[in-house]
This record gives C-alpha cells, sequence and structure tokens, in this order.
C-alpha cells in the first residue's frame, strides 16, 4: 500500500463486490453484473452526476475482465491517442487477445470526429468502448455510438451509500485504519 496516494485513490473498488451504489444496474441479478462477470462485455456508455461512481465502475469492470485497459480523458486526448490505443491493441506481442477495453472519460466533450474515429474499432470489436459522461449521451454524443453501446445511467450515492464508503475509509487497512 502506497501511503502517498490519495485516499480517493487508495479506496477506489477494485471487485464488483466492493463496489458501493448502483444497485439497480449491477446487483447479482441484473445484466449487467452478469454480463461483466461473464467476461461477455460490450460497449458501454456510462452518464450521471460527478462523484456517482462512473470511473471506479470501469476500473471494476478492467479488474474483472480479461481484457487490457487504456484510459483516456477526452479534454486532453485527441485521435492520435485514439488511434495509438488501436495500433498497441493490434499489436499481438503487445495483447495476444486482440481487444481491449477504452475508458474515455468526459466522452462528451470528442467532437464529431474524434468520435467518429472509434467507430469501426467499436463496429469490429476491436476495442470495447467505456464512455462516462456528466451529459444526456442522448444529445452529446454520436447517435452511431449510442446504437453500439449499452446506455446505463448511474443515480447520485445514497447517503447510506456514502456512510458505508466513509465506514470503508476508517475500517480498511487501505484507508485510514492504522496498521
Amino acid at each position: 500500500m502506497n501511503t502517498n496516494e490519495p485516499l480517493a485513490f487508495r479506496m477506489r473498488p477494485k471487485t464488483l463486490e466492493e463496489y458501493v451504489g448502483q444497485e439497480h444496474v449491477i446487483a447479482k441479478d441484473k445484466v449487467l453484473y452478469r454480463t461483466i462477470k461473464a467476461d461477455r462485455l460490450s460497449s458501454i456508455i456510462l452518464f450521471g452526476p460527478p462523484g456517482c461512481g462512473k470511473t471506479s465502475l470501469a476500473r471494476v469492470i478492467s479488474e474483472t475482465t480479461k481484457y487490457k485497459f487504456y484510459k483516456i480523458n477526452a479534454v486532453t486526448a485527441g485521435v492520435a491517442d485514439i488511434k495509438k490505443v488501436i495500433e498497441e491493441t493490434k499489436n499481438f506481442m503487445l495483447n495476444p487477445t486482440g481487444k481491449s477495453i477504452l475508458f474515455i472519460d468526459e466522452i462528451h466533450r470528442f467532437n464529431k470526429l474524434q468520435q467518429d474515429a472509434l467507430l469501426p474499432y467499436v463496429e469490429n470489436g476491436t476495442i470495447i468502448l467505456i464512455g462516462a459522461t456528466t451529459e444526456n449521451p442522448y444529445f452529446e454524443v454520436n447517435k452511431a455510438l449510442i446504437s453500439r453501446s449499452m446506455v446505463i445511467k448511474l443515480n447520485p450515492l445514497t447517503e447510506d451509500n456514502v456512510y458505508q464508503i466513509l465506514k470503508n475509509a476508517i475500517t480498511k487497512k487501505e484507508g485510514l485504519r492504522r496498521i
């Protein structure tokens, strides 16, 4: 454990069982839970308010599945970054499965050209896209990407969720509990 890392980073869930909140989409009887556990993932667009767990859920998915995980932020990335991920994904030495998960935070910030650059690779299955946005994706994300993705709305965390997260931060050794 690296105590120099921020608490939020250290406490980020690593499994679906550690993930707090969003039971309406990742409870054990829900399609997304079963899809992740079976490693039968397709592209996903996660949308919800800041702090609801979009990035954490993407990380949990990456830890649960067998695919290589790439993360880019649409605010600072461009088509060249997408192409770099595609090239690494296609390189058998770097990625024997030939598939990867590309997590794009703030995907609504990509312009039409940048979103269009993703289409052929999402269509042919080279990448599994996980996009995160605080904006309604039906207005901000390319309709072709929407049609090839499962769109999942995440809700704000409840008081009980926040309580559980705080309790975990206090009691778990990677949190504030002294060893």
